[in-house]
């Protein structure tokens, strides 16, 4: 076949420019305390001699098979001066009757030359002499490898620094030649596939025999990357793999008939068919990771790569824009490849709320993720939980009573992270269970430590810069109410000397018809004002009162319901404890919000009633709705609207007053369906007792 012509002869060639140039580089360059130096420059060179009759005639010729010969006698008598090196001059006595056995074998092969010339003509000689002449390279391959073991382990710990190199890459050489002349023995031919890669195996080798007489070469080691190592283990997988599928198609020739046809096709098409799913796969990847890491490396993580990607994930937005909270979660979860997990972030009373997912939609966090209690423990001990400990009733500091029952059910949950900044929680990352179980050792708790506290920093940042752009726009918002300011000053100038004018000019018609006049653009304006600024005004204190919820969502109804339909669906007589004007503002945003959001037909919907612990009133609508992203990150921010040429003051000033009454405001929300905004007050019943135990502990203390 011509590709595998091309293939041996550009693999000869190969193989001849590079031992040529390592022996020369190991005359010129090579270690001079070496006694084996010149052996191996010959050694090397009768291999290029060999490569290049190789390259130049076919195979099976005499030239090419005297220079093998000349090439395997040079290694043979370069292995006997290896045992030299570390002084061990007594033992070339015992190894030379082995060494001389090895060099009569490969001397027969002259013998067998002079044969199959004489004979040439003898098709029933052929045969034999070729099975004769691999048995004979196969018992010197064997011989010569079990010399190298014996060398290596036999010598002294300074000579394997200086060996090991030139051991490898003869070991190498004689394991390639071994496999050929075992091959080529059973089959009773030359395998040509082998034999075109001869030229490229002797290439191959000559690189790290040369390295072996570098004066440093004590100091030399091979030191993959993990990389590296995890596509080669990935390669080896997916060879062994096609050599199965391969073994068993060739196994099927036994069978006869039609039978052989389908059945080979078949197994073609199942091997494809496991190849494309069970190949690729991201648990097999998972696992080859994990076996390299374990058996060939050290340390678990390649903390420069880690590293390097750990700051890629955070300064690259992607394709798919992701917020820097995101971001955040991945650069820890692709740490222990994690494929998802959440970010919880404390509020103001210190209780843990979803902030933000990545690739983990199934997780189904509550409204308040985890107590106050959990992020003041770690926040001191700076414990990463690992949630297979905690399952086996494993407690370090107590956090078996706090970790959420959520997080304890949901067996996909591995380890929850900490973020520290300056020893303050400023974040909780849970991770998700890796592809391939294990289990967390120091290194992932060193790593995620670090990691965690650079991340917390992050956040910091971020929490900052957003604070420095609100107190930004604040002032913004401060110098625009000042023009409002002077317009108010003016008309408060107008009415004054107005006032002032009438003392004198009251009863004459003139005046009176220009007061009407003045008196009516001057409420005009301050209409115009108060139309635009009357629901983003700061509510005035007020005493608490107890009224009814179902009384203050009929009155709210009635008042804007005539701008637009405003239903009440369920009205239940629930006396609660708060301010009622603050309640109607705060219930005006949120209805004016929904019908902004909704078609001019759409109904907004109003529900009050009771759970039993809080007095509940709902505002429903069937508008647009907003993302998860807004409601994470905008909606209760100032000055951030989704509307056009909105103020973002509405939904922050109806948290605020519902707040202030000791209450909670609650939003669900999905794009095109719409948005529920719930109010939680404090029943009167429930106030009481609250106070009640409240003025308990004040008399305790006492």
């Amino acid at each position: 076949m011509l590709w595998i012509a091309t293939l041996s002869y550009v693999g000869y060639s190969a193989g001849a420019i590079v031992c040529a140039l390592a022996a020369i580089w190991v005359g010129g360059r090579g270690d001079e305390t070496r006694n084996d130096r010149t052996p191996a420059v010959v050694a090397l060179a009768l291999t290029a001699n060999w490569c290049f009759a190789a390259a130049s005639f076919e195979p099976g010729k005499p030239i090419v098979e005297l220079a093998e010969i000349s090439r395997n006698l040079a290694w043979l008598f370069l292995l006997f001066r290896l045992f030299a090196n570390d002084g061990r001059d007594e033992t070339l006595r015992l190894v030379r009757p082995v060494v001389f056995a090895l060099v009569f074998v490969e001397g027969l092969q002259l013998a067998l030359l002079l044969i199959a010339r004489q004979h040439a003509g003898a098709a029933e000689l052929s045969a034999p002499i070729l099975e004769t002449a691999t048995l004979f390279r196969v018992m010197v391959a064997v011989g010569a490898l079990v010399l190298l073991h014996n060398l290596y382990v036999g010598a002294a710990v300074s000579s394997r620094q200086i060996l090991r190199w030139n051991v490898a890459a003869l070991a190498v050489l004689w394991a390639f030649d071994l496999n050929y002349f075992t091959i080529a023995y059973i089959t009773a031919a030359v395998p040509i596939e082998l034999d075109a890669l001869r030229g490229w195996a002797a290439a191959i080798f000559a690189v790290p025999f040369a390295m072996g007489f570098n004066r440093k070469s004590s100091g030399l080691e091979f030191r993959p990357s993990r990389t590296a190592t995890f596509r080669f283990l990935s390669l080896l997988v997916i060879g062994t793999y096609l050599a199965v599928m391969l073994a068993l198609a060739r196994s099927l020739d036994m069978l006869t008939g039609d039978l052989t046809r389908m059945t080979q096709v078949g197994l073609v098409i199942a091997a494809g068919a496991l190849a494309l799913i069970w190949l690729p796969s991201d648990h097999l990847r998972g696992w080859l990771r994990v076996t390299a890491i374990k058996h060939l490396f050290k340390h678990r993580y390649d903390y420069r790569n880690e590293w390097i990607r750990f700051t890629h994930t955070i300064g690259t937005t992607g394709f798919d824009n992701s917020a820097l909270q995101e971001r955040l979660v991945k650069a820890l979860a692709d740490i222990t490849d994690s494929p998802a997990g959440i970010l919880l972030v404390p509020e103001e009373d210190g209780t843990l709320e979803l902030a933000a997912k990545w690739r983990w939609p199934s997780v189904v966090v509550p409204g308040r993720a985890a107590p106050a209690q959990l992020g003041e423990l770690l926040e001191r001990s700076e414990l990463i939980v690992a949630f297979d400990e905690l399952r086996e009733g494993v407690d370090h500091h107590g956090e078996q009573a706090l970790v959420p029952d959520w997080m304890r059910d949901n067996l996909n949950t591995w380890a929850a992270v900490p973020l520290l900044h300056f020893d303050r929680l400023v974040g909780l990352v849970v991770l998700s269970r890796p592809l391939v179980e294990r289990e967390l050792d120091w290194e992932d708790f060193d790593l995620l430590t670090v990691v965690g506290r650079q991340v917390a920093s992050y956040l910091a940042e971020q929490a900052g810069q957003a604070a420095l752009l609100e107190a930004g726009r604040f002032d913004e918002f401060n110098r625009r109410m000042s023009f409002v300011m002077h317009d108010i000053k003016n008309l408060s100038s107008q009415m004054s000397l107005l006032l002032r004018n009438a003392e004198r000019h009251a009863d004459k018609p003139e005046f009176q018809k220009d007061m009407l006049v003045t008196v009516r653009s001057s409420a005009e304006k301050l209409n115009t004002l108060l139309a635009r600024l009357g629901r983003y005004g700061a509510p005035e204190p007020q005493k608490v009162h107890r009224f009814d919820l179902a009384d203050a969502a009929r009155q709210v109804a009635g008042k804007l319901g005539r701008l637009h339909p405003v239903a009440v669906l369920r009205s239940e007589s629930v006396t609660v404890e708060g301010n009622p004007e603050a309640l109607d503002q705060a219930l005006v945003h949120l209805i004016q919000n929904a019908i902004d959001a909704s078609e001019p037909n759409s109904p907004v919907i109003l529900e009050a009633y009771s759970d039993g612990v809080s007095g509940i009133m709902q505002v429903i609508d069937n508008g647009r709705g907003m993302s998860p992203q807004f409601l994470r990150n905008s909606l209760y921010k100032p000055f951030i609207s989704s509307k056009a040429g909105g103020f973002g003051i509405g939904a922050f000033e109806a948290r605020e007053l519902v707040r202030a009454m000791g209450g909670r405001l609650d939003v669900e929300s999905r794009e095109g369906l719409g948005t529920r905004f719930v109010v939680r007050l404090p029943l009167e019943s429930a106030t009481r007792i609250i106070e009640r135990g409240r003025k308990a502990r004040e008399d305790e203390v006492v």
